[in-house]
């Protein structure tokens, strides 16, 4: 089996106040998605961020979200396309300025899932990769679920990296279980370990009324702010170490 990439949302600081354990999850990872300001964030935690990925070898991604701090970025939000390609690189801006080397983009939130069902959120988010990725010299790949997303990169000149998530809730149809609903999060770190394995292996995962679900993906994804967010990670890095599986990033 080829090598995955594990990756998670870090960064995400509120007034100052870290939602997760960053240190402990770069030691794991090998890709961290760091706010940009939208969501959550600052100029402390994004200089933060870029120092110790430049420490322990872990590629940085942009981690861009609705402008909504008070939703922490999940919250539906309808922005003009030219206002979203706007904040989305007011926000790219903002980690590269605290030193960041960004290697790819992933959306945060409700933007996230908004890009991979609207033409138009999608397209706004891909022109603001296309236009970074024109100043820095090299297309930055963009990182989500297949659909929409995948479709706009394409068309913007991006690659599309898929990923899957080892901590959410899968209905079948493929769409992860909305927050607060039943089956939304797992919560065992040896059942989220299997299904990394399961992902690598199989292509599948189990989804929450029975069956499976095929999802290819290139990455796998543990947020930050999950209870035991840590302990997962730890599960997730042991069983693909001891399957001879490498985690590396892609970019």
């Amino acid at each position: 089996m080829g090598p995955i990439d594990l990756n998670s949302d870090l960064g995400e600081s509120v007034d100052g106040v870290p939602t997760a354990d960053d240190e402990a999850m770069f030691a794991v990872i090998s890709s961290a998605n760091i706010a940009c300001g939208g969501h959550a964030g600052d100029a402390a935690s994004m200089a933060d961020a870029a120092a110790r990925s430049r420490r322990v070898g872990v590629a940085i991604g942009a981690h861009p979200s609705y402008p909504d701090r008070a939703g922490f970025g999940r919250r539906p939000m309808r922005l003009d396309a030219g206002d979203l390609r706007a904040e989305v690189a007011r926000q790219l801006a903002a980690l590269r300025s605290a030193g960041a080397d960004i290697r790819y983009v992933k959306p945060h939130g409700a933007l996230y899932h908004a890009i991979t069902v609207d033409a138009g959120q999608a397209d706004a988010v891909a022109a603001a990769v296309a236009d970074l990725s024109g100043e820095l010299g090299r297309a930055l790949p963009l990182l989500g679920l297949p659909g929409g997303a995948e479709r706009a990169a394409t068309d913007a000149g991006l690659p599309f990296v898929a990923e899957a998530f080892l901590d959410r809730g899968y209905r079948p149809d493929g769409t992860l279980v909305a927050r607060g609903e039943p089956g939304d999060l797992l919560a065992d770190p040896e059942r989220v370990a299997e299904r990394a394995l399961r992902l690598v292996a199989e292509g599948s995962v189990d989804a929450v009324s029975g069956g499976r679900v095929g999802i290819a993906a290139a990455s796998l994804c543990l947020h930050g702010d999950t209870p035991d967010a840590v302990a997962m990670a730890r599960a997730v890095r042991r069983a693909l170490d001891a399957a001879g599986i490498p985690v590396r990033a892609p970019w």
